[in-house]
């Protein structure tokens, strides 16, 4: 049985996936580093600018990765920074804010990367305040060859928050699905596309992945198994489990902020209903609705408490709230007629969903004064993902005949396109704060 979240989560060409295509015999493929090159295209700035100077980090080298060059990307892309580029520099040399302040350089960052004798690497920077002639902040990393990239966006996100007071998102990942010539990979990258691993690989559908809160497990539904089975995979080991393989449909899986629960859409009854299980074995299963409708994306809000989910109980797919241990449920979303797979952000105040307008966009809702708006423009949206500082949303969209990823900042000013070699992508979900 396919329920109206497997419907609603199925490729882009909306939702026209077939049951026959469903029912095939899967042969699981190792997981490894793809081979995928992404291309980001950034539209928009912010509202303000901040221009930072840049200068190239020395001892890079004969390197697998440009430092400097990978700061300057992170913080060109978010729309907040205009990027100055400057002539490689140490960050013990001494700082020209004469030169720098022509150049309308109102911060600056120098930097080195030295190898030390177990082979890592010490990747230090230090940033200046132009204005002030003052240094700012400073300190060093170290890294394996393979950290290289990693390094660099840590290094932006302390450059990030120093300058803004807002947590960076340049060392978090993102995970996706990937459809090229009949076959699907559940793909982990850096936050900007690069680094791509691919854990799985199969010739049946894999939908819905979703991160642990810690970062070290995906959730995920594979139809691997001729029906939707809830699996969890640890990324460290490649060990996997199915820990949603009841009757009937298995799916739409969701963490509780501890990690300990999953909630998950199940027809064990019929119908599909949200219940609770563990999230190590799937053991306990708790029905938490009981409706004659179909209920299934849910979604846990910031508190553990509270539960977001998609409901067609009042004729037509919309967005309704719980809690965990049952009382009233309560309609969030009233705009269209048409409302799904809610999002809540890190701090609890948006929410970000799927809404047709004319087409299908991403909405988002103050949930204080319960004000709705549309981020989007290109209606075929789906599979909205807050970035962990709730300052940007990720979601799948269809242009061109392509599928790919878009990121466009809460505010709509800013967007980025991700698009890769790896044939249609979506299912975005981005992870936690690295830990």
């Amino acid at each position: 049985m396919i329920t109206m979240h497997d419907r609603l989560k199925l490729p882009i060409r909306r939702r026209a996936l077939g049951l026959g295509a469903l029912l095939g015999v899967p042969a699981l493929l190792a997981g490894g580093r793809g081979q995928a090159q992404m291309r980001i295209d950034v539209s928009g700035v912010g509202a303000t600018q901040l221009p930072i100077a840049i200068a190239g980090f020395t001892g890079v080298e004969g390197l697998p990765h440009d430092v400097a060059a990978v700061i300057r990307s992170d913080l060109s892309r978010i729309g907040a920074f205009r990027v100055i580029d400057q002539p490689a520099q140490s960050e013990q040399a001494p700082v020209d804010f004469s030169s720098l302040r022509s150049r309308g350089a109102e911060a600056f960052v120098a930097g080195s990367v030295t190898r030390q004798a177990d082979g890592r690497f010490d990747v230090r920077y230090r940033l200046h305040d132009v204005i002030k002639q003052a240094p700012l902040a400073g300190e060093s990393v170290l890294a394996s060859p393979a950290d290289l990239r990693l390094a660099a966006h840590k290094i932006a996100d302390a450059i990030y928050q120093r300058l803004t007071g807002e947590r960076g998102i340049f060392a978090t990942r993102i995970a996706f699905v990937s459809r090229q010539a009949g076959r699907y990979r559940l793909n982990v990258a850096d936050w900007d596309g690069e680094n791509i691993v691919s854990p799985l690989t199969s010739p049946e559908p894999i939908i819905s992945p979703t991160w642990s809160p810690d970062g070290t497990r995906l959730a995920y539904v594979s139809f691997e198994a001729r029906k939707p089975v809830v699996y969890v995979h640890q990324l460290a080991t490649g060990q996997r489990r199915a820990v949603a393989n009841f009757k009937g449909s298995n799916s739409a899986p969701a963490w509780s902020p501890d990690g300990n629960t999953l909630a998950v859409a199940l027809t064990l009854d019929g119908l599909s209903q949200i219940y609770l299980i563990n999230a190590a074995d799937g053991s306990s299963p708790r029905r938490l609705t009981t409706s004659s409708s179909i209920d299934t994306e849910p979604v846990f809000a910031a508190d553990g408490r509270t539960l977001y989910f998609t409901s067609d109980r009042g004729g037509a797919p919309q967005i309704y709230r719980t809690s965990i241990t049952g009382g009233e449920t309560t309609r969030m979303t009233f705009g269209s007629s048409y409302n799904t797979s809610a999002r809540v952000s890190p701090d609890g105040k948006l929410l970000a969903f799927i809404t047709r307008r004319g087409g299908y966009f991403v909405g988002l809702k103050d949930l204080a004064s319960g004000n709705e708006s549309v981020l989007t423009d290109g209606g075929q949206e789906e599979a909205p993902s807050f970035a962990p500082n709730g300052q940007w949303v990720m979601y799948a969209t269809r242009s061109g005949g392509r599928e790919s990823l878009m990121a466009v900042s809460i505010d709509g000013r800013i967007r980025q396109r991700l698009t890769n070699t790896l044939g249609d992508i979506r299912e975005p979900a981005w992870g936690p704060f690295p830990r």
